[in-house]
């Protein structure tokens, strides 16, 4: 190729000049040099095809994944809600429910068994909506009402 250059004149449309003008200023080029560089950019070979990132299986299984995800979220979700709002009388009654003929003080036992636990759910299920909570010097949490208790 030869070093020497050739007038080569264009007939753009308005609206194509403008847009072409445009591009060019963006770019800090002058109108000749963006054809050109237009012109061979257009000239090169390029693959009209598209590999995809992933293949159909991968994606299967992020989705299944997901899906696996979301359920177990909302598992958890129903069964923190059914740990609060359950209470006493919930648990007395589940627990006469498997336990038929229970006497009183078995029951009285079995509350006072599970109640850590009950109130351990209830309690992390507050914590930031109602509740906050603060580890004294010793490791102690103390609970304060959120928001200083107005809500």
């Amino acid at each position: 190729m030869s070093s020497e250059s050739h007038l080569t004149p264009t007939y753009p449309t308005e609206e194509q000049y403008e847009r072409w003008e445009q591009e060019a200023d963006e770019l800090g080029m002058s109108m000749s040099e963006f054809v050109e560089c237009m012109v061979e950019a257009g000239m090169k070979k390029f693959e009209t095809s598209v590999t995809p990132d992933e293949t159909n299986q991968e994606l299967r299984k992020q989705r299944n994944d997901l899906k696996e995800e979301l359920e177990h979220a909302r598992n958890r979700i129903d069964r923190l809600e059914n740990e609060l709002h359950h209470g006493e009388r919930g648990a007395i009654h589940d627990f006469v429910r498997r336990n038929p003929g229970a006497t009183y003080n078995e029951i009285v036992q079995h509350v006072i068994d599970t109640a850590a636990g009950r109130v351990t759910s209830c309690l992390e299920g507050l914590e930031g909506e109602g509740l906050q909570v603060k580890t004294d010097e010793d490791g102690t949490d103390l609970y304060y009402p959120a928001n200083g208790g107005s809500e």
